[in-house]
């Protein structure tokens, strides 16, 4: 994870930060230990609920997600009778005290499900788990393809606040670049059905730097999804990445790298100013939300926090002192090889914790800076010496003064706020890795891709 430089400039684009510590770090844990007491002491009034559902209609191919492609006959069934025994075990774990404050399902493509499927799913969280999905927020993700009208009406009755769609591009040529096989026809026919179900927030995934990509097709990707109206969309450079289709087929990055940097940045700039002239507020490097739109509890990290509760193979869980889950992997084989270990488990096997990783005070201090700074309001450090005892410029003086002198830290912050200048938000790929620790540089750096 050394920061590579193109002459004096740091490349921008090294590593989407979603989770820290990434799985990657994570191993095996020869104690396996006990879920009732890893959260004995945990806060449990404010929990979130993350369920995972590990199918997909296509596997793009950019996509380094926990996912398999289809389902053979009778695996769905016999997955949504795993998620129901380890909801079980992980309920009985939690104890009765714990309550959720918001829920979603990810994947892979939670709408892979048919709407019975569905409706078990949310049962699962609701009876299974005690989440009130009616009363606490609810995002899930979709695909266009998988966005029908009965499925989308299981959501809507069930409480979804907020469905997000990846699209990716609106341009057919760009999409078949991309490995994802879709027609604009069936996008904007998806996105008609998501606005006639009546989910209240609709947000739409975008990616800039796809092979073939121009300035001109770029924005008018961007305006056909503002046609829409969609509360949130989001921006996602593309990364190429080992083990993806992409990563197979272009055996690296589709151009030199200097030059790829310098088209995503252009085209990451163009479209923030773009979705900046039309009514839209910068949450974060990737998401931008329409000014008037209440905050949904989705922005970036905002699932990352402790008190995180997963239930399915691809799943993370996050207590204070633990990050745990699954067994993680890309290759499709090795995904197929832990879905049907995972759905093949008895009750007693969800009551312990296998694969994870200790957190000590220097990774959470870590952590609540990549979690708080990239975030276009930026961290008041009052928050930060609250929680730990100390000042951010005490706990990390070099990261903190590379950032002031190449222009990453907004000057004109009101004291005791952090934040990102414009360029330091643009930025934000290559800022999150110059806070990884050293032990998990080495951890990820040891793990052996599969």
């Amino acid at each position: 994870m050394n920061i590579s430089t193109l002459g004096s400039t740091v490349r921008p684009y090294q590593s989407y930060v979603y989770a820290y510590p990434h799985k990657t770090a994570y191993r095996p844990l020869a104690e396996r230990p006990a879920l009732r007491e890893l959260w004995a002491a945990e806060p449990k009034g404010a929990l979130s609920l993350y369920l995972h559902i590990p199918f997909c209609e296509v596997r793009c191919g950019f996509c380094n997600l926990f996912t398999r492609i289809g389902a053979p006959e009778g695996l769905v069934t016999a997955y949504l009778d795993a998620l129901e025994r380890q909801a079980g075990a992980v309920r009985e774990a939690l104890g009765e005290d714990a309550r959720f404050a918001a829920a979603a399902f990810g994947g892979g493509t939670p709408t892979f499900l048919e709407a019975a499927e569905l409706e078990r799913l949310c049962d699962i969280a609701e009876k299974g788990m005690g989440a009130d999905l009616a009363a606490a927020p609810l995002s899930v993700e979709a695909s266009p393809a998988t966005a029908t009208a009965d499925r989308l009406a299981v959501l809507a009755g069930r409480g979804t606040t907020r469905l997000s769609l990846g699209v990716q591009s609106f341009i057919d040529a760009e999409a078949r670049s991309a490995v994802r096989p879709q027609r604009r026809a069936d996008v904007e026919a998806a996105l008609g059905r998501i606005r006639d179900a009546g989910i209240p927030v609709l947000n739409i995934d975008l990616i800039y730097g796809i092979d073939g990509q121009t300035d001109d097709s770029w924005r008018r990707s961007l305006d056909a999804a503002l046609v829409w109206r969609p509360e949130e969309l989001y921006l996602y450079p593309l990364y190429v990445r080992p083990l993806t289709g992409l990563g197979r087929k272009e055996a690296g990055e589709p151009e030199g790298d200097t030059e790829w940097d310098e088209r995503r940045l252009r085209l990451y700039r163009s479209g923030r100013d773009h979705l900046l002239a039309h009514g839209y507020e910068q949450v974060s490097m990737r998401m931008f939300r329409a000014r008037g739109v209440p905050a949904t509890g989705d922005e970036d990290h905002a699932c990352q926090t402790d008190g995180m509760v997963g239930l399915g193979c691809g799943a993370r869980s996050y207590t204070s002192a633990l990050h745990y889950s699954f067994d993680y992997a890309v290759d499709m084989r090795e995904i197929r090889g832990i879905i049907d270990d995972y759905v093949s488990r008895p009750a007693a096997d969800f009551a312990r914790a296998e694969h994870g990783l200790r957190m000590t005070g220097d990774e959470a201090r870590r952590r609540h800076l990549l979690q708080s700074v990239p975030q276009a309001e930026g961290m008041e450090s009052a928050g930060y010496r609250a929680r730990f005892g100390t000042d951010p410029a005490e706990d990390f003086p070099e990261e903190l003064a590379r950032f002031a002198a190449r222009g990453w830290l907004d000057p004109g912050a009101e004291p005791g706020r952090l934040r990102l200048s414009p360029e330091g938000l643009a930025h934000s790929d290559a800022l999150g890795p110059e806070l990884f620790s050293p032990a998990v540089r080495a951890a990820m750096a040891a793990y052996d891709l599969k």
